[in-house]
Parts: structure tokens; C-alpha cells; sequence
């Protein structure tokens, strides 16, 4: 639009907001999306094709899987160029699985898989197909093979977030065909449903699980929906398809109206519908889809009342950057007399630790974001029957991880392990303390893992503090439990290893040792309790009549593209740093303030 500007830089001034234009690929050529020449970052979202219906001869098909559904935000692009290829996914046809789509974007490539397969009821049966989201199990009279009645598994290979869910379990009858029912295939946001028996004679199919919803074209369309199961016989019903382009199940006579199953719509990724009608295929998948938003910002030079109105009218562009972090809470210290091991401090990451850790990255734009670096559970002296200091708490943005638990004694029966982000292992009581929980308050993927317990009887020993990847080990006669093991994480770019659990004492036998990621050594009669590592989040060594091992500092991390620029207070906490492939990162070691701004 045009703006005069009394005569201060011309006549007339263009103002734009640039296009944020979308491109969606539904088949595999041609395959490159070129982007404007303003364009520097895109969302993208990744749809596979659906599997295939379970098809049947006698008895009930199962619903086919959705295709893996896969959105990626603010990914850094170069304008005028080409991105890589683009694979569209088609669906399966009955009894196949569905195809992987995929683009190529920097360099990495982006992949959905395909939906799993339906089973196939009676002759030449078939087990339902993993992938995205997972076939759902058939129904025919039993015995049959006991694997094919079985919803798959989704998620398959495993992608954070989820690509997709399992498939339901069918129904198995001998006694009526009418009990014979399939179950519902995976969709993007649930599980598909299983089969349903009310009755010893009569049971209803499962629906396909619900897709997921996505605005990225504009409006919000669903996608990644599961196949309704088949039924063989009324009475009793066939099963609707899932949300988001899954295909309605097929009923079977007797009935006043039999209906062939239904195929996945296409574009969606939904799964195809189980036969029922005897004999029938099942409903093809439906194909997948690739799309593209690019996220351009507004050009020319605007007078303050143009861009006042927009911003009122919350039209104005907003600037986001997709951040990749790792956020860990300090560790509990060790209890004091025959005692646990401190938990480490909770371990929440994305894009750089162990895949099943690995929650989402956070988009966020230009601005200030508090950092808070939890601190070490204090260490105990002597005299030693004490319980072990929880961890504090680490923060950025809305992530948060929790202190580790600090570990229990066996002083006393009453001077518990506490929960935290991994817990505090139980002290070495005439009863044996328990372990405490970890994941304390939940979170998924979980932050942290349980406490061992301690040793009962003459020779006691504390449980080792849980850690970020496995649980605290349980003490023994002649050994205190080692600390659990804590997760690796490349965010850095050296692999570092943080949140390993303290380990527990022992009055005569073997110390525990600390888990792998900062976890401190427990104590030996005599000995000194090892301390948590600094900035690691590791737990604090349980103490044997000496002072009890503190628990390691937290520390915060962010990671962004190469578009983002960082800054950070104080100086003596922060640290940033540009990794050799170009990405931003910002460390804090102690809390502080992370400016985030446009490079």
C-alpha cells in the first residue's frame, strides 16, 4: 500500500508484509519448492501416506494406521533457492502399508513414515503393520494366530513428539460370528480403539484414533486419522473412521445395508477401513501431503499510525525462532548414617539428548527470558541422622526442571527419601527404606528416575539417588546401590553427560558409586561422601557417620539458527558461542537474563 510522507523521504512510500506464501506438494513431482528472495525461515509440515485396510475372506479386518504426521517450525532458509526433494507418501492399498514422505531441507532431511497395514482376518492371516500410526488387529474365530488379533505398534521409528499412535485389538469368537470384530488403526493424536465385547455373542469395531489438527495452510484442517475396524455380522456396528481422513470400517450380512469398507481421503495420510462384508478388500490409504509456509516480515518503511493499526489488529508480523534447549535442576545431597544416595537433579531436553528424552523445541521471538540455574542440595553434617536437601529447581521459558530428592537415613525409619526431579534413595533402616519417585511433579518425556532402596538387616546400606536415564540401584549386604545413570547431551557440541544420580553408603561392605553424568561417590565406613559435579545436576553421595555429599549445581542452555543472536546477564553466568555449523548457543551456569533478538 502506498503512504505519503510529506515530502520527508519522497512523495509516496510501498509498504508490504511480504507473502507468507504456502506451498503444498500432494505429489512427488515436481519436487523443489523454491522460496522468495525475502524468505529466511519456513514451517513445515511432513504427512505420510495411510496404510491400507485389513482385508477378509471370514471375519473382520482391521483399520489401517494414519501416516506419520510431522510439523517442524521456524527452520532457517536461504531466500531464492531451492529446497531439496520433496516425497510425497501414497496410501497402501489393502493390506499394504502406506509410503514415507519426506523434504530435504538444509541438508537434513525430514521424514514421516507411512501408516501401518490392517490384519487380515482368515485366509493367509496377517499381523497389522507398524509405522506412523499402527494397523488395528482383526476378529475371526479363535484360535487363530494369537499376534493377528493384536494392534502395532506406532511411533515407528520412534520421532519427539510423537509421529503417530498403535493400533486397538480385535475381538476373537468361536461362539458367534456376530463376536467377531476388528479394531480401530492409530491416528496422529490417539490410539485406535479396540474392538468392544458387551456380550458373549455380539461385539462392536473399534474406531480409528483421531488425527491432529494444523492451521499451517490458513485454515485448520485435520489429518493423520486411523481406519475404522470391519465388522463381520450385525448385530452390532461398524466403526467410523478417525478424525483426519480415516476410512469407515466395513459391515458384513446379515444386514439391511452391507457397506464395502472405506478408503483413507486422500492428502490426509488417514488410514483405509477393515473389510467386513465376506469376502472383501479393505479401504486403500490415503496419500500423505508436504507443505510449506514461509515466514516473511514486513518491507518498506511504515509511518508509525500504519503499524500501530496492524499491531492492534494483531496482524503484524511476529518475528519467531525455533530454540532447542537443555535444562537441568540441581541435584539432592546424600542422608547422613547408613544413607541414600542424593537424586539428580530433572533432565529436560530437545534436538540433542537420547530420542525417548527428547521433548519439543520452543518457539519463541525476539525478547528478555529469565534463566534460573537451580542450585546443589547443601550438604549435611554430623551429626549424621538427617535427611538429604532437595535440589532446586531450573527454568527457561515454560520449562521447568525439579531438584533432585535428597536421600533418606537409616538412622531412623521416619527420615524418608524425598521425590524430586530424579528421587533420593532410601537409607539403610532395620526395615529398608524405600526408594523415593522421580518424575516428581510428572513430565512427559519423564525428567528424571526413581530411588533404589536400602538394605535391611546387619549390614546396611542406602539405596542409590535415581538418575536421568535409569533408576538408583538397590544396597546390599555387602554393597550400597549405585547412582543411575544419567543422559548425554551434544548441545554443546562435546557429548556431556548430566543428571547421574549420588551413590549410597555402607557401614561395612563397598560404597555405591556415583552415576555416570556428575553423581557423587557414596561413603565407606570410614570414608567421605562424594559431592554432585558442578552444573551437571549430579546427586550427593550418602553419608556414613560423616558429612553427607552435596548435590551438583543445574545449568541452562539454549541453542538456536544461525538468524538468532544472543546476549545474557550477568557476564560471570553466561557464555555465548557460535557451534561450527552455524547455530547460536547461550549457556548459564548461575540465573541470569537471555536476550533474544534477531542476528
Amino acid at each position: 500500500m502506498a503512504r505519503l510522507n510529506g515530502g520527508i523521504i519522497g512523495k509516496k512510500n510501498t509498504t508490504s508484509f511480504g507473502k507468507n506464501t504456502v506451498t503444498s506438494r500432494t505429489s512427488s513431482t515436481p519436487s523443489a519448492v523454491t522460496t522468495q528472495p525475502g524468505t529466511r525461515l519456513v514451517d513445515t509440515l511432513v504427512v505420510a501416506g495411510g496404510g491400507g485396510g485389513g482385508s477378509t475372506s471370514g471375519g473382520s479386518g482391521g483399520g489401517g494406521g494414519a501416516g506419520g504426521v510431522r510439523a517442524f517450525s521456524s527452520q532457517s532458509v536461504c531466500g531464492n533457492t531451492a529446497l531439496g526433494a520433496v516425497v510425497v507418501g501414497a496410501g497402501g492399498s489393502a493390506q499394504a502399508d502406506g509410503n514415507n514422505s519426506s523434504i530435504v531441507i538444509g541438508g537434513t532431511t525430514y521424514t514421516s513414515e507411512g501408516g501401518g497395514k490392517g490384519a487380515r482376518s482368515q485366509a493367509c492371516f496377517a499381523n497389522a503393520g507398524t509405522g506412523g500410526s499402527g494397523g488395528g488387529g482383526q476378529g475371526y474365530t479363535a484360535p487363530a494366530p494369537s499376534g493377528s488379533k493384536t494392534g502395532a505398534a506406532g511411533n515407528t521409528p520412534p520421532t519427539t513428539p510423537p509421529q503417530g499412535n498403535a493400533g486397538g485389538d480385535g475381538v476373537h469368537s468361536c461362539s458367534s460370528g456376530s463376536a467377531q470384530a476388528g479394531a480401530g488403526g492409530g491416528g496422529a493424536s490417539a490410539v485406535g480403539a479396540d474392538a468392544a465385547q458387551p456380550s458373549g455373542t455380539n461385539s462392536n469395531a473399534g474406531a480409528g484414533g483421531a488425527g491432529v489438527a494444523s492451521t499451517i495452510t490458513g485454515s485448520s484442517v485435520t489429518y493423520g486419522g486411523g481406519g475404522g475396524g470391519g465388522k463381520r455380522m450385525a448385530p452390532g456396528c461398524a466403526a467410523a473412521g478417525g478424525a483426519g481422513g480415516g476410512g469407515q470400517g466395513g459391515l458384513g450380512a446379515p444386514s439391511p445395508s452391507p457397506r464395502q469398507a472405506g478408503a483413507g481421503c486422500a492428502n490426509t495420510g488417514g488410514g483405509g477401513g477393515g473389510a467386513g462384508i465376506e469376502p472383501s478388500n479393505g479401504g486403500a490409504g490415503g496419500s500423505g501431503i508436504v507443505v510449506v509456509k514461509e515466514l516473511n516480515k514486513a518491507s518498506g518503511v511504515w509511518n508509525l499510525r500504519s503499524q500501530l493499526s496492524q499491531l492492534n489488529q494483531g496482524l503484524w508480523p511476529k518475528l519467531v525462532f525455533a530454540l532447542d534447549y537443555l535444562v537441568v535442576a540441581g541435584g539432592g545431597s546424600g542422608g547422613g548414617s547408613k544413607a541414600g544416595g542424593g537424586g539428580a537433579g530433572g533432565y529436560r531436553t530437545s534436538g540433542f539428548g537420547p530420542s525417548p528424552l527428547q521433548g519439543s523445541s520452543l518457539s519463541l521471538g525476539p525478547g528478555d527470558y529469565t534463566i534460573t540455574v537451580g542450585g546443589g542440595g547443601a550438604g549435611e553434617s554430623t551429626p549424621p541422622a538427617v535427611q538429604g536437601n532437595s535440589g532446586s529447581n531450573s527454568i527457561f521459558s515454560t520449562i521447568t526442571s525439579a531438584g533432585g530428592g535428597g536421600g533418606g537415613s537409616g538412622a531412623d525409619p521416619g527420615i524418608v527419601a524425598l521425590a524430586g526431579g530424579s528421587g533420593g534413595g532410601g537409607g539403610g533402616t532395620g526395615d529398608g527404606g524405600n526408594g523415593a519417585a522421580g518424575n516428581t511433579p510428572p513430565v512427559s518425556p519423564a525428567q528424571g528416575s526413581a530411588g533404589g532402596n536400602g538394605n535391611a538387616g546387619g549390614q546396611a546400606g542406602g539405596g542409590g539417588g535415581g538418575g536421568a536415564t535409569a533408576a538408583g540401584a538397590n544396597a546390599n549386604n555387602s554393597a550400597g546401590g549405585n547412582g543411575g545413570a544419567g543422559a548425554p547431551n551434544l548441545i554443546l557440541g562435546p557429548d556431556t553427560s548430566y543428571s547421574g544420580g549420588g551413590g549410597g553408603s555402607h557401614e561395612s561392605g563397598s560404597q555405591g558409586s556415583g552415576g555416570a553424568g556428575g553423581g557423587g561417590a557414596g561413603a565407606k565406613n570410614p570414608g567421605t561422601a562424594g559431592s554432585g559435579t558442578a552444573n551437571t545436576g549430579g546427586g550427593g553421595g550418602g553419608s556414613q557417620n560423616v558429612d553427607s555429599g552435596a548435590g551438583g549445581s543445574g545449568i541452562v542452555v539454549v541453542r538456536g539458527p544461525s538468524a538468532v543472536a544472543f546476549a545474557g546477564t550477568p557476564c560471570c553466568a553466561f557464555t555465548a558461542s557460535t557451534h561450527p555449523g552455524g547455530d547460536k548457543i547461550a549457556k548459564f551456569t548461575a540465573s541470569g537474563t537471555l536476550t533474544v533478538s534477531a542476528a
